[in-house]
C-alpha cells in the first residue's frame, strides 16, 4: 500500500487509493475549506478525482511534462 501521510489530512492517512479518489478535494494536506469551495465554484471540483482529472490541470501538467525533456 502506497503510503500518503504526507499528502493527506489526518482523517484520510489510512484510506486507500480508490477510497481517496472520492474523498473531498479537502482531504489533500493544504487545501483549505475556503480553498475547496473555490475550485468547486470555479471548475466543479468536488473530488480529488475531479482535481485529478480537470482539463485545465491535466493540459498544464503536460505542458510542465514537455517542458522538462
Amino acid at each position: 500500500m502506497e503510503s500518503f501521510e504526507k499528502m493527506l489530512e489526518k482523517a484520510f492517512e489510512n484510506k486507500t487509493a480508490k477510497e481517496l479518489v472520492s474523498a473531498p478535494v479537502g482531504a489533500l494536506a493544504g487545501v483549505s475549506k475556503t480553498d475547496a469551495e473555490l475550485l468547486a465554484k470555479a471548475f466543479g471540483i468536488k473530488t480529488i478525482e475531479d482535481l485529478a482529472t480537470n482539463k485545465y490541470f491535466v493540459a498544464a501538467q503536460q505542458i510542465s511534462a514537455i517542458a522538462k525533456r
